[in-house]
């Protein structure tokens, strides 16, 4: 089994690390389809495009996202790859 490092949270509670690896970043939304609720953010800078799900849509009512838009997101490491969380408007 791999090592797992811990940090502690304001509240003082240990968290593990890949808990707390979120790095926020801005990118460009590449494809997102509406119907199926998801699509990929090509990030400023370059790397890898990363995904992005409906649900982290940071927004109310109907959660979408339009091709070439300018978005703001955390990234963290999904089952698959790099995914998209807390994603804002630019």
């Amino acid at each position: 089994m791999g090592v797992m490092t811990a940090t502690r949270s304001a509240r003082g509670v240990r968290l593990p690390a890949t808990l707390k690896e979120k790095k926020m970043a801005s990118g460009t939304v590449k494809w997102f389809n509406s119907e199926k609720g998801f699509g990929f953010i090509e990030q400023d800078g370059g790397g890898a495009d990363v995904f992005a799900h409906y649900s982290n849509i940071a927004a109310q009512g109907f959660r979408e996202l339009h091709e070439g838009q300018k978005v703001n997101f955390d990234v963290t490491q999904g089952q698959k790859g790099p995914q998209a969380e807390n994603i804002t408007p630019a």
